[in-house]
């Protein structure tokens, strides 16, 4: 195998591809990248038996042929490479040897054999839909799945396909965060899957603001095509819980903040809440919020915010970190504060269809 490609396209194509890899293997061949060559080009893929992500990048092939090298090794030679064009050539002991400029590696691979196929995904329901659109709704639900392996269903996003909507929603148990996009599809392709959290990341990684990503969902498989790119994931088996119960269906105050302004408090307040007792305080009064922490062997912090609001005086605590996932993931200027009593949940939303529910937190 010999190929000639610029460092800039081999290095894009690397990147894409390298964060795959798992760190933790015992197969060796999970830490390699896989390079092909076909038509107009290379193809380099990872995968660790659970998620796998290939791209084609535009190379000049002098010898057709493929091996498997270390990817994150590869990728961190690429980049220190000068900016010129790279030789590649593989022997039969699957040594690679590798020129740009002065500079000249040789490491040692693996034959392709080793390397795990992708899984197909045949009969698939097959979705499309812009590429900024799907993004921008796993970038404003992602950070609400749940890190917790004993509860895997909520290790990532709900993708729920139903009457002529994408549905994503995320939730750890404490919050959950939801976002809908109109989108047609034929009635016989109504699903419900969980998306991994890997590739809900890889996702948001390779999504653009141009363009549209197909998904094929097949049994327990899931790929997206992304350009020249392809992601294929295992889906997390499982029933995942009833969202809807979680909403609450009416609630009694609203009041409407700058997203920024409420966004920079609680993060200043927060400075002062220890670990043990997590949260911020929300008090209410007439056209006032004050935030406050205290602590008692730390100190106490107090900030407070102009708001339009008319009701009674009244208090509510949450974890400063979940309320400002949502705020630092929306790009509105205003949001809409919803709650009814301080041990009902608040919820947040802005003028689009979305909504971020959060469980308040005791204090004594």
């Amino acid at each position: 195998m010999k190929f000639t490609i610029p460092r800039d396209k081999f290095l894009e194509g690397l990147q894409i591809v390298q964060s795959v890899v798992s760190t933790r293997t015992t197969l060796p061949v999970l830490s390699n990248v896989l390079i092909k060559s076909e038509e107009g080009g290379l193809s380099l893929a990872t995968t660790d038996l659970d998620t796998g992500i290939r791209t084609h990048v535009e190379a000049s092939v002098e010898k057709a042929g493929s091996i498997t090298l270390p990817a994150r090794r590869l990728f961190s030679i690429v980049r220190e490479l000068p900016n010129t064009d790279v030789q590649v050539e593989v022997d039969a002991k699957n040594s690679a040897s590798i020129r740009a400029g002065n500079s000249f590696f040789k490491i040692m691979g693996l034959a392709e054999d080793d390397f795990p196929p992708f899984p197909k995904t045949e009969g698939a329901h097959i979705f499309k839909l812009e590429q900024a659109g799907f993004r921008e709704m796993l970038k404003k639900t992602a950070y609400g799945m749940s890190t917790d392996e004993s509860r895997y269903v909520l290790n990532g996003a709900l993708l729920s396909f139903k009457d002529n909507k994408l549905i994503v929603v995320a939730t750890d148990g404490r919050r959950l965060a939801l976002i809908e996009q109109e989108l047609e599809f034929p009635k016989t392709n109504e699903i419900d899957v969980i998306l991994p959290t890997k590739a809900v990341n890889e996702l948001q990684r390779v999504l653009s603001d141009s363009g549209e990503v197909q998904i094929a969902i097949a049994e327990n498989q899931i790929g997206f095509t992304v350009g020249s790119t392809y992601l294929v994931s295992k889906l997390i088996e499982g029933n995942y819980p009833n969202y809807k119960q979680v909403i609450p269906s009416e609630t009694k105050e609203r009041v409407t903040v700058e997203r920024e302004l409420l966004l920079t408090s609680v993060k200043r307040v927060a400075l002062l809440s220890s670990e043990k007792s997590n949260s911020v305080k929300l008090n209410f009064s007439k056209n006032s919020l004050e935030i406050t922490a205290n602590t008692p062997d730390i100190g106490e912090a107090r900030e407070s915010l102009p708001v339009n609001y008319k009701g009674k005086d009244f208090s509510i605590a949450f974890n400063p970190e979940f309320l400002a996932d949502p705020l630092r993931n929306l790009e509105t200027d205003e949001v809409f504060f919803d709650f009814t009593d301080e041990l009902s949940p608040g919820v947040i939303r802005y003028n689009r269809p979305f909504l971020y529910v959060l469980m308040p937190m005791r204090t004594a």
